[in-house]
């Protein structure tokens, strides 16, 4: 049997068109490289945009676009608690070569401001005197409940009007809301002059205010709480602008952003 297998099978001659020496098939995979039909040495894959980027040709669009438009700035005021972060973002991308000035407004002088047509375009809470405006209603916000942080109110995950009955209700000089709540009881001191004041009085336990969420959220403080307030109103922020005539390029142009037209799309 040794000896058998000392002999082994005598060596299959390779046929015509088998490996080169040091090299592949004909027709296969090149020497030291990849198949002839496959990849290129050093090929790429075509690079993808990331998100919230133009892709190629839309900067081009973009410039085109903000060609058409006067040079700006374009003003926005936005009351306290509106998020206009997004439509600014796009703004930034179609129209990268025209300001765009966020005014800051208070409940106080969000009318006042359109009025004096002191900027271009608002983000406002409603309700507001409508006399002389587009309105453009764009979202809600809820009502939430603020009080002490150690409240008893806060052992409820939301609450309802009846929650409050025999609670001192806090409103500020300029409310966020129109609210009544029935069998509250009225403070027997001034009405604080902002919402951020009214939270800061609540947090000392003194009596609970009722705001929009948002507000609630950018007033945020350690020794207080919020609940949401389940058959409170919403409060309602809306795109509104001068009507004295046809509607300016540059405000035109945020409309179109908010009602979610495409650069190239028309009216």
């Amino acid at each position: 049997m040794a000896a058998g297998r000392s002999a082994g099978k005598p060596p299959r001659n390779k046929k015509p068109g088998g490996k080169t020496p040091g090299g592949k098939t004909p027709g296969g995979k090149n020497s030291g490289g990849k198949n002839s039909g496959g990849k290129n040495p050093g090929s790429k894959k075509p690079s993808v945009p990331k998100a919230g980027h133009l892709v190629p040709g839309a900067a081009q669009r973009s410039s085109d676009a903000a060609s058409r438009l006067p040079t700006g700035p374009f003003r926005l005021g936005a009351i306290e608690g509106a998020t206009p972060g997004k439509w600014i973002d796009v703004w930034k991308d179609r129209y990268p070569g025209v300001p765009l000035e966020l005014v800051p407004l208070t409940p106080a002088d969000q009318a006042e401001v359109m009025a004096a047509a002191s900027v271009d375009a608002a983000l406002v809470r409603l309700p507001i005197p409508r006399a002389g405006l587009h309105v453009i209603p764009l979202y809600e916000e809820v009502p939430v409940v603020v009080c002490a942080a150690e409240s008893h109110l806060t052992a409820a995950d939301e609450l309802t009007l009846a929650d409050l009955d025999g609670e001192v209700v806090i409103t500020p000089a300029h409310p966020p809301l129109a609210l009544e709540v029935p069998g509250s009881v009225a403070p027997r001191f001034a009405a604080p002059p902002t919402v951020a004041d009214a939270i800061a009085l609540a947090a000392t336990g003194v009596g609970v205010v009722v705001v929009p969420l948002s507000l609630a959220r950018a007033h945020h403080r350690k020794d207080a709480a919020h609940r949401p307030l389940t058959d409170g109103p919403h409060s309602t922020v809306a795109l509104v602008w001068p009507d004295a005539g046809p509607t300016p390029p540059l405000v035109d142009a945020f409309v179109g952003i908010v009602r979610g037209r495409t650069a190239n799309s028309s009216r």
